[in-house]
């Protein structure tokens, strides 16, 4: 099980917030805290594997309050204010839930933060607990492999996430450009939707683009270079999100 830690100064968010998590059967609630400060003492004397975090608290903000932590644990930052997006993958949030979010949103996260507490258990030799050394523990509604079904023209086509190098919104549809496709495959589907659906290795860089970061060959400027021939711009609203994700990359000597 993964120990979680709830967190927010407003009380109806936090009773909500405590309800999500006993909805997801690989999590357990180990507290329900209403400042950072109480959160804090909690973390002194228990093991907490995650929290999911307001960030607009008085005395000591979420965003401040993961700062100073030594080792800290897997973090979901919840707020109304979506302007904090950027500074959440500065300190290396496994995800990002902007009020109000619904029990498919919550539970998206929660499989994201299974995944990359299985990846810390792997990397530090930890026994995985029965329940999800075999299989992630199902929840409803939840796509829980890496692939997923699209429309286009009369098929019903699987793709897998793995296999896209980005995505281009054009009108009411999208372009899934695929390693494995000389053409793109052209998709029923909002750039919305899809953006809630991919995994944190894709990143909206643009209104029109979404790209899959383990798939970005250079940047040059204000483009980012996927293949020959295939450059795409950096919007204003995307770029200190993207640079951010550079920067965090980056190797200096």
């Amino acid at each position: 099980m993964i120990r979680v830690l709830a967190i927010d100064d407003e009380p109806l968010a936090l009773q909500q917030l405590a309800a999500y998590i006993r909805k997801i059967p690989f999590f357990e609630l180990c507290g329900e805290c209403m400042s950072a400060l109480e959160a804090q003492q909690v973390m002194e004397h228990d093991v907490i594997d995650a929290i999911f975090c307001d960030i607009n608290m008085p005395d000591l903000s979420g965003m401040d309050f993961v700062r100073q932590l030594v080792a800290p644990p897997l973090i979901v930052f919840t707020t109304a204010y979506a302007d904090y997006a950027v500074e959440s993958y500065r300190v290396n949030a496994v995800d990002y839930l902007l009020k109000p979010f619904g029990l498919q949103d919550f539970q998206r996260a929660a499989l994201k933060v299974q995944e990359r507490w299985k990846e810390r258990s792997a990397v530090h030799g930890d026994d995985l607990p029965a329940a999800t050394a075999e299989s992630p523990q199902p929840v409803a509604g939840v796509q829980h492999d890496d692939t997923f079904f699209v429309k286009t023209d009369s098929r019903t086509l699987r793709i897998s996430t793995a296999d896209i190098r980005y995505v281009e919104a054009m009108s009411e549809y999208l372009k899934l450009y695929l390693d494995s496709q000389p053409r793109p495959v052209i998709a029923y589907l909002s750039m919305k939707k899809m953006e809630e659906f991919l995994p944190p290795t894709f990143m909206r860089i643009h209104r029109s683009y979404i790209v899959n970061l383990q798939k970005v060959q250079e940047v040059n400027k204000n483009r980012i270079i996927m293949g020959p021939e295939e450059y795409l711009p950096i919007g204003d609203n995307y770029r200190e999100a993207f640079n951010g994700y550079l920067s965090d990359r980056m190797l200096a000597r």
